[in-house]
């Protein structure tokens, strides 16, 4: 077996013991444990969701960069920020419930606020209600991670006419997720709350890790604009 087939074992052999944690607790431990080698395992997925998210901001985004606020949600290491500091944005504030993650993106030096919570167990702090002029959450939107109800929180953290970015997979264990997370946007945009900016949806989005999957699976890039209310 070559190196680079044994790294991709090892790294799908690590991601599929994540499903392995079904509470809150386990699943913290999981990340808490793999901070420290989870830039490499993703870029042996080819995993491309911070870059593309980043993109689909970069190309809606008319105001000044330098001056706006992203609110960085389920921020791990830090690999949005790293991104979206590429097209020009400078202020992150980051949250994630792995401690070890927030260690990690303290030591890239992006961001001026981090902070540990659960995301769908607490709410995101009531003095970021319309502050921000980005939020994005990337990868935290699947089955057995975030419940689809955050984006509600996402949305009120986001300033009148500022920008919510999300990403989810659209490979078969996911798809359920992805049709519910679809439905909640929708119901949103009825309530008034936001407006469908697009939505890209890409073919070889990271390697499948699955056992019944092979090469690459879909993933779909979300862009929303809060509306003035």
């Amino acid at each position: 077996m070559s190196a680079a087939s044994n790294t991709f074992e090892n790294v799908k052999a690590v991601i599929l013991s994540a499903h392995e944690g079904t509470t809150s607790k386990e699943k913290v431990n999981f990340y808490n444990s793999w901070a420290q080698n989870y830039d490499q395992d993703v870029a042996v997925l080819d995993y491309r969701a911070p870059c593309l998210a980043a993109n689909s901001i970069s190309s809606h985004f008319s105001d000044e960069r330098e001056a706006a606020v992203v609110l960085d949600v389920a921020c791990g290491t830090g690999l949005v920020a790293k991104q979206m500091k590429n097209h020009g944005f400078r202020h992150f504030v980051g949250i994630d419930g792995s401690e070890v993650m927030l260690e990690m993106a303290r030591e890239s030096s992006l961001y001026q606020d981090l902070k540990q919570a659960l995301l769908g167990e607490e709410p995101l702090p009531a003095q970021w209600e319309n502050v921000f002029d980005v939020v994005v959450i990337v990868g935290a939107l699947s089955a057995g991670q975030v419940p689809v109800y955050v984006v509600r929180d996402l949305c009120r953290s986001t300033k009148p006419g500022g920008y919510i970015c999300m990403t989810t997979r659209s490979n078969r264990d996911n798809l359920e997720y992805k049709a519910a997370l679809e439905s909640e946007l929708r119901k949103m945009e009825e309530e008034g709350l936001c407006t469908c900016v697009e939505v890209t949806q890409v073919k070889d989005w990271e390697k499948a890790v699955s056992e019944h999957e092979d090469g690459y699976i879909s993933g779909a890039v979300y862009l929303y604009r809060k509306l003035q209310v």
